[in-house]
């Protein structure tokens, strides 16, 4: 199997793919840029693991590879090389946790309400594409759940923001169901922590995606692993203005079918505040 310190630069893992700079280093893999015929694109390697979860972690990616939406990432190829899954999709020009960093280093403050909202318009639209219940799958009409909604998995190309990562997505046919509780601890909602996906999940993460670019910091802090038996305390909103608390702290209800309808609706209250 190769491992990540053999995935070097220069490197050609396959006839026509060599590897250029490594792009990021995640809990799930590796991100790097390659050239394939003189253009450039962005590998995704990521280890495999126990047979089920590598099989799920494929047919999901391979099941909204076949979606269209001007704000989700194109992937051009998947397959499997020692030891890895290798993504082939199109090259960004960085992430909104990339941007978040940048606004910081160059202004001193998170990312305004100004910015924010254009950014998270484009990632809701895609999140509500993918949570309508649309798409058909072997004959059935089914939602998606993207599952790992957080800012490095938003990728910036010019002015469009694209959905990326794809390994989590579960597609759902009714509001709740049940699935194996896995996910970034910081951004999942409570109801994967006991086991299940809710055709509001994704909505949870946004949220704490809002919170952390405009204010800088997550409304809790869940590093220490997913506990099926732990509860998160109530979200701390101080970061964000008077105006935006309530719209986000329903965003953040323990009770799925609490929060907002879509993640359209959650973006146009936001966009009334005007902080």
């Amino acid at each position: 199997m190769i491992r990540g310190t053999e995935l070097l630069s220069g490197k050609e893992i396959c006839p026509g793919y060599r590897l250029g700079r490594l792009l990021g280093r995640g809990a799930y893999g590796h991100v790097w840029e390659a050239k394939v015929e003189g253009r450039p694109v962005a590998l995704k390697f990521l280890p495999v693991g126990d047979d089920t979860g590598s099989s799920q972690e494929i047919r999901s990616i391979q099941a909204v590879r076949q979606l269209r939406h001007p704000n989700l990432v194109r992937i051009h190829e998947l397959w499997c090389h020692r030891g890895y899954i290798v993504i082939t999709m199109e090259m960004a020009d960085s992430n909104l946790r990339d941007l978040l960093d940048a606004y910081q280093l160059e202004f001193g403050k998170p990312m305004s309400w100004g910015h924010v909202c254009p950014v998270l318009n484009q990632a809701a639209s895609a999140i509500d594409f993918l949570n309508s219940r649309q798409h058909l799958v072997n004959g059935q009409r089914v939602a998606f759940q993207h599952g790992d909604i957080k800012p490095s998995n938003m990728l910036v190309f010019g002015k469009t923001i694209k959905l990326s990562d794809f390994g989590l997505s579960s597609a759902i046919s009714s509001p709740l169901k049940q699935r194996r509780p896995v996910g970034t601890p910081d951004y999942v909602a409570p109801e994967v922590m006991q086991g299940r996906l809710s055709a509001w999940t994704d909505q949870y993460a946004l949220a704490v995606t809002y919170c952390e670019l405009r204010g800088g910091r997550l409304p809790f802090n869940m590093s220490q692993g997913l506990q099926a038996s732990e509860t998160r305390p109530a979200p701390d909103l101080s970061m964000l203005a008077d105006a935006e608390r309530p719209i986000i702290a329903r965003a953040l209800s323990v009770v799925p079918l609490d929060r907002w309808p879509s993640c359209g609706e959650m973006m146009s209250q936001l966009a009334k505040v005007r902080c």
